[in-house]
């Protein structure tokens, strides 16, 4: 049974860190491509940030800079280090795994940045 599970969430004040993790079980974690993905109340759910298979990253724009998205397929972890993080970082954020056979999602955590 597939499974992603997500830690690492929390409430930070604006200009603080956190560091998402999410553990997968039940794929072949290294062929598959990684990402994290984020929904704020009453916005539609949009890419952060991608992690290939061959270890290539992608980031959406407003994360540049402040995010880092990594993976160890020594444990099947993907990784989000997220700086300098900003109010409008608050929302729900979901790891996803994909391939051309299949998509998974973890149960999302909540990140919270507020004074």
């Amino acid at each position: 049974q597939v499974q992603l599970v997500q830690s690492g969430g929390g409430l930070v004040q604006p200009g603080g860190s956190l560091r998402l993790s999410c553990a997968a079980s039940g794929i072949i974690f290294g062929i598959y491509t990684m990402g994290w993905y984020r929904q704020a109340p009453g916005k539609q759910r949009e890419l952060v940030a991608l992690m290939t298979s061959g270890g290539s990253p992608v980031l959406t724009d407003s994360v540049k800079g402040r995010f880092t998205v990594s993976r160890d397929n020594a444990t099947n972890t993907v990784y989000l280090q997220m700086n300098s993080l900003k109010p409008e970082d608050t929302a729900v954020y979901y790891c996803n795994a994909n391939l051309f056979t299949g998509t998974y999602w973890g149960q999302g955590t909540q990140v919270t940045v507020s004074s």
